[in-house]
């Protein structure tokens, strides 16, 4: 069966619309309900996990890990939302749903393990940088780069053929992704990531992050005004679990030092940071903890 050679937003649309993707579940659906409503607390966000007893397991056991090293053990719903904080949650509860949704497509070097590695380590890397310069925008910088790539498996399962092709390409050529998808469709993974992240409702800034951030230049013109956009662009060119070195690192190097003067660390510094960060929590999403480390592939790549 010859592949339709998609070119146009319409294209994808119409290719989005056919993936049938599934709507969230009700539980991650009631939790962004509660995000939007200022007077929700614990009590109402432990209410409703507590109704999937799934997830109320998930939630308690990444609660308990050792990153955030209580003394004891914690078997409260509502206490665990009000020690580690509504927010957290809130993006603990939609990876976990978004994650659980995404196909994995058998489709060349493509492993869905690696993207979720990827993605969580480049979400803690957002945050450690907003946290930096402006902290209230850390979980949306968290959430927007855990879900950057969320549209990848979609639609390389509706083109494994191109898609095929295309990683490969990436591996040979060490072009971004998004450049060789743009040449041969006329849209990336992140605009399917946007439209799907508006199909779902997500926070309209989660949205404009997820479309933002192949654009590295325009992610990471303004590191004071748009933190968040800048964490997420330069968390878009940090290396993959599934690279053997890292071909953006002079790229992320340059973006990195124009925002130390507004308080980010040595880069070394906030990159074994991330490393430590990935090491405690990875372990409570089930999620493989390879030896590779960001401090490790930068230092090889000297």
């Amino acid at each position: 069966m010859i592949e339709p050679r998609p070119s146009k937003l319409t294209d994808l649309e119409r290719i989005l619309k056919g993936c049938q993707i599934p709507g969230l579940p009700q539980t991650a659906l009631k939790i962004l309900d509660l995000s939007h409503d200022p007077n929700a607390g614990p009590p109402e966000y432990a209410e409703v996990i507590g109704t999937d007893p799934g997830l109320a397991a998930q939630v308690l056991r990444f609660v308990n890990s050792s990153f955030f090293g209580f003394s004891r053990e914690i078997s409260s719903l509502r206490l665990a939302v009000t020690l580690v904080g509504v927010r957290t949650i809130k993006n603990f509860v939609l990876w976990s749903a978004v994650f659980s949704l995404l196909p994995n497509p058998r489709c060349g070097p493509f492993d869905l393990q690696v993207l979720r590695q990827d993605s969580f380590r480049r979400a803690l890397f957002a945050r450690q940088i907003v946290r930096k310069i402006r902290p209230v925008e850390a979980e949306e910088a968290f959430l927007a780069a855990l879900l950057q790539d969320m549209a990848l498996p979609v639609v390389a399962k509706q083109l494994p053929m191109r898609y095929t092709v295309l990683f490969e390409q990436r591996s040979l050529q060490r072009e971004p992704l998004s450049r060789l998808e743009k040449a041969t469709f006329g849209w990336t993974h992140a605009q399917a990531g946007a439209m799907i992240a508006r199909r779902w409702n997500l926070p309209d800034n989660c949205v404009a992050l997820i479309e933002l951030h192949t654009d590295f230049e325009e992610a990471t013109a303004c590191p004071e005004a748009k933190p968040a956009a800048f964490a997420v662009g330069l968390s878009a060119v940090l290396p993959s679990f599934g690279d053997a070195d890292w071909p953006e690192r002079d790229q992320f190097l340059g973006a990195y030092a124009t925002a130390q003067e507004l308080g980010l660390p040595p880069v070394e510094e906030l990159l074994e940071s991330v490393d430590q960060q990935f090491r405690e929590l990875a372990p409570a999403l089930r999620i493989p903890v390879p030896r590779q480390t960001l401090v490790g592939t930068l230092l090889a790549a000297t």
